[in-house]
């Protein structure tokens, strides 16, 4: 302990005041010291403690940890792009020509085999799954009650859904259910983090709009939206939209009254391998839970428990930080928006709950001779290298003059607070391809409050009902050409970055003041810097 309080010993003048700690590198080490007291104090109490929560890098030696240090430090020269800055993913970066398929390439650096494992993967991911029993035997299993059929079906082109427009339904967007803890036992739940939150009693995590055939669906997503004019300082005026949310047509009866519905949309899935192998001390490093900087930022991680080693470690995917890995939320996906289990979670009936008799009661496509489950391991194995191994596509444009004013008007508005511009991954990870690679997500992958306009009042975890994951920008400026459609936020409400930007509240309102007040010409420059990400 006491060489933790020596770490931790501000600098002080000679009067024995401490100096002040401005710099990026002094915030963040208060950040992380921030964390390790909270761990260390809670330790000496006696509360369960994360086990793999490392707040110091120990892949790298001092001549490296120097080296990372330096290249990850943000810049203060916006004349001309930084080294390496093309290649937002690492030696992985695609460099393919922009098209539908920008979100769909291989990693560059994986090898020849690797390849093969990608394409075979890439199968599986747009594999249509059939209800059970069928001819197809290693196909079957669908359900009974579903999302989708496909996983590719759910994540367009391999990048984001969209909202329900009209007839084109809602299989890119769906309703999460939850409520928060009830009694002593669950609460005790939720604080030893066996638990993110609790479903619906009758219908479970999520809406499932769809059912095999002999079962009903669980009811239809409704959205109102309601129009709301922003006038910007310079006399520009903006329409959003708020939506508000509810089930109908509800199948099997009421929803509970202590249930809430959280619209999620689908995100792209470019750079996922990447982001996993991001060391934990350097997410870590930019959580200030308590705001002791002043900044008014407070980002700090959503700790989940690994459902591999079941020791408590950073929640890094979702909208929520839920998901610790990619084989979890690969896992995840299957059994609660297609129903197929897998060894991870052998849910043969996927989201049903016990109330739901007759979906119980639906066979299942368990083919023993694959194994106990539907999805059995090399399936799992094949998907999620695929959703590793997704390429970042290269930057655009990043030399324009307009692209650099952009950039410079990004870190000046404070947008970095959040959007953290770059990491280097770890060395020693499973896969080289991923190892020790300068990456430009532009996210701190913590969990911030972004005010009451944006709350969905769902608790997952940590997380609160104001709080959301910062989403990486990687790849935004590519979301009409791959997706057709420019829906951003976590429902999709936002129908241009303009509109993205402004919905920011919370901790963001001070960077949505700038914007706001910001002349015609340097939030154009903000956007043309955001396209060629």
């Amino acid at each position: 302990m006491r060489r933790l309080l020596e770490f931790v010993r501000r600098p002080q003048r000679a009067d024995g005041s401490p100096l002040p700690e401005k710099t990026p590198a002094g915030l963040a080490r208060r950040r992380c010291v921030v964390l390790v007291l909270a761990l260390t104090s809670s330790a000496i109490a006696g509360d369960l403690q994360p086990a793999g929560l490392a707040t110091t890098r120990t892949d790298l030696n001092a001549k490296d940890q120097a080296r990372v240090t330096a290249v990850t430090r943000p810049t203060s020269d916006f004349s001309k792009p930084e080294q390496f800055e093309l290649m937002q993913g690492g030696a992985g970066t695609s460099r393919k020509d922009v098209s539908r398929d920008s979100f769909s390439q291989s990693s560059a650096n994986i090898t020849f085999e690797e390849e093969g494992d990608f394409k075979l993967g890439n199968a599986l991911f747009r594999k249509n799954w059939v209800s059970s029993p069928s001819s197809t035997q290693a196909s079957d299993g669908l359900g009974p009650l579903f999302s989708e059929r496909a996983c590719q079906n759910c994540h367009l082109k391999d990048g984001r859904g969209r909202p329900p427009q009209g007839d084109a339904g809602t299989t890119s967007m769906f309703l999460r259910l939850a409520r928060d803890a009830s009694s002593a036992k669950e609460k005790a739940e939720l604080a030893e983090h066996k638990v993110l939150n609790f479903p619906d009693p009758v219908y479970g995590t999520q809406l499932q709009e769809l059912a095999v055939p002999g079962l009903r669906g669980e009811g239809g997503m409704h959205v109102d939206y309601q129009e709301r004019k922003v006038e910007l300082t310079d006399g520009t005026v903006i329409s959003l939209r708020k939506p508000s949310y509810s089930v109908v047509d509800p199948a099997y009866g009421p929803l509970d009254p202590r249930t809430t519905l959280s619209p999620r949309l689908t995100p792209p899935m470019i750079g996922l391998g990447l982001i996993e192998q991001i060391a934990p001390a350097d997410i870590l490093a930019r959580a200030d839970p308590d705001d002791r900087d002043g900044d008014g930022i407070s980002g700090r991680p959503n700790i989940v428990r690994d459902g591999q080693s079941n020791e408590l470690t950073i929640g890094r995917f979702g909208w929520k930080a839920q998901t610790a890995s990619i084989r979890q939320q690969t896992a995840d996906a299957f059994a609660g928006d297609i129903g197929i289990s897998t060894p991870e979670e052998p849910k043969h009936w996927g989201d049903c709950t016990a109330a739901q008799e007759k979906c119980l009661a639906m066979p299942n496509g368990v083919q023993l001779r694959l194994g106990p489950v539907e999805a059995p391991p090399p399936v799992m194995d094949l998907v999620t290298f695929y959703s590793q191994n997704l390429a970042v596509p290269a930057r655009r444009d990043l030399d324009l003059p307009d692209v650099l004013t952009g950039k410079k008007i990004f870190y000046e508005m404070g947008c970095i607070a959040c959007h953290t511009p770059k990491f280097v991954t770890r060395r020693g990870t499973p896969n080289k391809a991923q190892a020790f690679q300068l990456i430009w997500p532009y996210s701190d992958f913590l969990l911030h409050d972004m005010g009451p306009d944006l709350a969905d009042g769902q608790a997952v975890g940590d997380a609160t009902g104001n709080e959301w994951r910062t989403p990486p920008l990687w790849g935004i400026g590519l979301t009409e050409t791959v997706n057709g459609n420019s829906f951003f936020l976590h429902d999709g409400r936002a129908r241009s970055l303009t509109e993205a930007i402004l919905w920011h509240g919370g901790e963001a309102r001070k960077a949505r003041v700038r914007f706001a007040a910001a002349n015609a010409a340097d939030r154009e420059a903000l956007l043309k810097f955001l396209g060629s990400l």
